[in-house]
């Protein structure tokens, strides 16, 4: 196999086009077979094989920097960086689905949320500049569907203010971020994808007015004269070159050769180059290709021949919102929905179908979605905007000044909240409950079940002068945890087994983890320490009776899938201060920093928020106010 005599980049220069081609099959097939068995992101590596071959022909990597946006079509990189070993892709020791720094000096960053790139390539540039380092370069790919984001244009404005600063822009434009990319922009690029290109057209032009008596060369040359114009017309890519960017393209994106050709005249020109090249995302796997849907962008463990998933999940958190909004859109003709072009992902397809004149998809643009939902709160709308919990850091400003600010009733839906485990640091959507908590009048819900995220949803879109947010957790929801009573808006789901005057451990339980909760206090109270479990539903704002409750006990301990560091136990620990209650608290959650990617269990174990591990602790902790800790460590809870 040729793949296997490829340890590096340089390695592609001893091969022929026709060894390219053999090698862009056996890419294909290696990837079908290593991500069917391990699931990853399938559908974006399969489109730009022949367009990373090019790349790292064209481009001396590590020494000129080859950048990815997003990281997730960074497979191929990869494989032709030395990187063969698929077997655990995406699990704890194994490749990252993403490029790593830790994994090869080929990696240069690890942007995994979209549109960044450009952002880095201006830097890298600049720093060429600075330095003198004139043999160096700087090659960005970017998706069409990344071209949506709004930090893509800022940095194409600044690129485009340095006339003879290199750097080469390849657009990777397959129509497509996760499902079809839809906007202005994607109508644009479409015109260039489906109109005859410049060049071609002069060339025939040529051809035809030199063999034309008299008048023909002097009208070609008067035509040619014309170039800005004449481009406009026959090719309108006036719009990057209004900018300052020199065009080139359309390219096919699965030609080599051409790809090569191309990569060659933007690397020699003395400026910013925008290559304009067309792929096919899911090329080579007819499953892949006939996904309308998102063409295998994302699978799980499937069936290498026909692309069908080894095994069908339960219902999932996303599901049930799924279902939950058809009813809602179906129950009042106000509710909209909005998505950052992951239709599919964050389960709003449904709606989609049964509402399309109520969905609108702003692209890679979560700023401007916020933005745009609060313009519809106030136009008399509900807006529910679906969006990944991590996703939601970008519109951090949007939520506070223009949703909170203006007293809008927009609901967002946090998918993905939490661990989230095998695409690693940047999508544990970890932050929120922390980010959030500063957001004067904002209400955040925390579902622990299918019923209760039905229940939250609901409650939610009944607000219309503030902003509110429902989270949840990604992949399969849980068993029904019911409650055995409630105090104030708060969810009692355990009472102390024995009756007693003060329990012990009072202990709040956000979201998902209400089972690890309950499973904590069935721990304790094998060390004859009683406990009472309550859900608090509405995490913020801090429901008043909490403060009461947790007098009424020796210790408060809060367990949240959020970072420790401003997050539910903090808000718990300023209320409990703020109503005069001096007990002791421990909170426990994720600790402040960036988590390798391995599956969800896992993560979990190694940040020590399992049932056993926070029982322990939770157990020195009430012998330490007995008088019966000193220096040793509590005996271990089984």
């Amino acid at each position: 196999m040729l793949l296997t005599r490829i340890k590096g980049p340089r390695d592609l220069d001893r091969l022929s086009q026709e060894e390219l081609e053999r090698l862009a099959a056996e890419i294909r097939t290696f990837l079908v077979d290593a991500v069917s068995k391990t699931g990853g992101h399938l559908g974006p590596n399969l489109g730009v094989v022949e367009l990373t071959i090019a790349l790292h022909r064209v481009f001396d990597s590590p020494k000129d920097k080859v950048l990815f946006d997003t990281g997730h079509q960074a497979y191929v990189h990869k494989l032709l960086t030395g990187r063969q070993d698929f077997a655990g892709l995406r699990t704890k020791g194994g490749l990252s689905g993403y490029p790593s720094r830790a994994e090869s000096e080929h990696d240069v960053i690890e942007n995994s949320h979209a549109s960044t790139v450009l952002g880095w390539a201006d830097g890298f540039a600049k720093a060429n500049e600075v330095l003198g380092k004139e043999d160096h370069h700087v090659a960005a790919v970017i998706g069409d569907g990344a071209l949506t984001g709004g930090m893509a244009w800022e940095a194409l404005n600044n690129i485009a203010a340095a006339k003879d600063r290199p750097l080469v822009i390849v657009v990777n434009d397959n129509e497509r971020s996760y499902g079809p990319t839809i906007g202005g922009l994607a109508n644009h690029l479409a015109t260039l994808r489906t109109t005859d290109g410049y060049e071609r057209f002069l060339a025939r032009g040529k051809d035809l007015l030199e063999r034309t008596p008299v008048v023909g060369k002097p009208l070609y040359e008067t035509l040619h004269g014309a170039k800005k114009g004449l481009k406009d017309f026959i090719a309108p890519q006036g719009m990057f070159e209004d900018l300052g960017l020199k065009y080139i393209g359309p390219i096919d994106g699965h030609d080599i050769e051409a790809l090569e050709s191309a990569l060659q005249r933007a690397k020699r020109f003395s400026g910013p180059v925008i290559v304009h090249c067309l792929t096919q995302k899911g090329r080579g796997y007819e499953p892949a290709v006939k996904d309308e849907a998102d063409r295998f962008h994302a699978v799980g463990v499937i069936h290498p021949d026909t692309g069908l998933p080894v095994s069908t999940d339960a219902a999932s958190w996303t599901s049930v919102f799924a279902d939950e909004m058809v009813k809602l859109g179906r129950e009042r003709k106000d509710i909209v929905a909005i998505t950052a072009a992951m239709l599919q992902p964050v389960g709003l397809k449904k709606f989609a179908d049964a509402y399309p004149d109520r969905i609108f998809d702003v692209g890679i643009a979560e700023q401007h979605g916020a933005t745009s939902a609060a313009g519809l709160a106030s136009g008399g709308a509900h807006p529910v905007f679906a969006v990944y919990a991590t996703f939601l850091n970008r519109a951090f400003d949007q939520v506070l000044m223009d949703v909170a600010l203006h007293k809008c009733g927009v609901t967002f839906v946090l998918d993905r909240a939490g661990v989230t485990g095998t695409d690693g640091a940047s999508h544990n959507g970890m932050w929120d409950m922390s980010i959030l908590q500063v957001v004067p009048g904002l209400r955040l819900a925390a579902p622990r079940d299918a019923e209760q995220l039905r229940a939250q949803l609901n409650e939610a879109v009944l607000v219309k002068d503030a902003p509110t947010v429902v989270r949840f957790s990604k992949g399969v929801v849980g068993p029904a945890v019911p409650a055995v009573g409630r105090i104030g808006g708060m969810d009692v789901l355990r009472r102390p087994a024995d009756e007693v005057t003060r329990p012990d451990v009072l202990l709040v339980s956000v979201g998902a983890l209400a089972p690890m909760c309950l499973e904590i206090a069935d721990l304790l109270d094998k060390q004859g320490i009683s406990t009472t479990v309550v859900d608090p539903r509405w995490v913020k704002p801090v429901d008043e009776a909490l403060a009461p409750l947790a007098d009424r006990h020796r210790v408060v301990v809060t367990v949240e899938d959020n970072s420790r560091t401003g997050g539910v136990g903090s808000a718990v620990a300023q209320a409990l201060r703020d109503a005069g209650v001096d007990v002791p608290l421990r909170d426990f959650g994720i600790p402040q920093r960036f988590l390798d990617h391995a599956t969800r269990k896992e993560v979990m174990a190694e940040i020590g928020l399992t049932a056993p591990d926070i029982a322990r602790q939770v157990t020195g902790l009430v012998a330490k106010l007995d008088g019966r800790y000193d220096s040793e460590p509590a005996a271990a809870v089984d």
